[in-house]
């Protein structure tokens, strides 16, 4: 009996010493995954942030190139005849780099408030069909100029909702520019909405435009996304619209979700709720997305 005591102690600490020596082992294991974890986290954002700084290094000199430069030109203009003529026209440059330089300063203020949890919505009932009227009578101008048609096919029975008027125009005009953007001359755009069953509404953008990959699409949907391409590259933005009208979309419990086929066109469809979510102004992510699929047809 003695011997056999001696034995089973002796199993019984080979036993404690093996199960603490794999205990051992499998916190150093988790320390190296964590650690290895740690450091591709670390790269990511460091690659994330260089992304971002070269971007809005782009983004905020060029217009800025353009003002300082039609500047330089309107100080140096000779009292001639033309010099009236040549500053109106200098001016109108301005202008125009100067509301391109606040809307990407307003776009990166509108996600570092959505990201850090202190975007707010001004919530009131309100019809779903003006707020569309309204988007569409600001992108009409020039949707004229690149002699487009627009279609406007609104259900009769859009009800009225709680929402951000301003912030859901922000949304609209968004998908409006970018079909107008995007989409040929003589191309087609419509707007359609529908009441849901929940008593919100679904609005939907379709164009009849250059049209993205799947792989495209995916980029597009990233803050500072720009899908590269011949035709993209040609047009100039910061690439938060599309991620900042789908953050909105999300602040007021609904979705935004796109669909896109090169040489077909793009469908935008925001599905707005009956009701205002519980939590708006909770901290949510830019870059998500999801919600009905609509086939873009020409």
């Amino acid at each position: 009996m003695l011997g056999y005591r001696s034995f089973s102690e002796r199993s019984d600490s080979l036993l404690a010493r093996y199960s603490e020596t794999l205990g051992e082992l499998a916190l150093r294991s988790q320390t190296e995954l964590a650690i290895r974890v740690a450091k591709i986290q670390a790269e990511q954002a460091s690659r994330a942030k260089s992304a971002f700084l070269a971007t809005m290094s782009h983004e905020l000199r060029t217009p800025l190139n353009a003002i300082i430069g039609f500047s330089d030109l309107i100080a140096n203009l000779k009292p001639d005849r033309d010099a009236i003529e040549k500053g109106a026209d200098y001016a109108i440059h301005i202008q125009n780099a100067g509301r391109h330089l606040l809307q990407v300063v307003s776009d990166i203020l509108d996600v570092a408030k959505i990201e850090s949890g202190t975007f707010s919505l001004n919530i009131n009932p309100v019809p779903v069909a003006d707020v569309i009227d309204a988007s569409i009578m600001l992108i009409e101008e020039r949707i004229r100029a690149k002699n487009q048609r627009i279609e406007r096919r609104l259900s009769a029975d859009l009800p009225c909702i709680p929402l951000d008027e301003r912030r859901v125009k922000q949304i609209l005009i968004n998908l409006l520019s970018n079909a107008n953007k995007f989409t040929p001359e003589r191309g087609r755009i419509l707007v359609s909405a529908r009441r849901n069953a929940d008593g919100g509404a679904t609005i939907s953008v379709v164009d009849t435009g250059v049209g993205m990959t799947p792989e495209q699409l995916k980029v597009a949907m990233a803050p500072f996304g720009q899908v590269q391409s011949h035709y993209a590259r040609t047009q100039e933005g910061t690439g938060l619209g599309l991620p900042i009208a789908s953050a909105l979309a999300q602040q007021h419990g609904g979705n935004l979700h796109l669909e896109s086929e090169p040489d077909v066109g793009t469908a935008a469809v925001l599905r707005l709720p009956g009701e205002q979510a519980e939590t708006p102004g909770a901290p949510i992510t830019v870059m998500a997305g999801g919600g009905e699929r609509r086939k873009a047809r020409k």
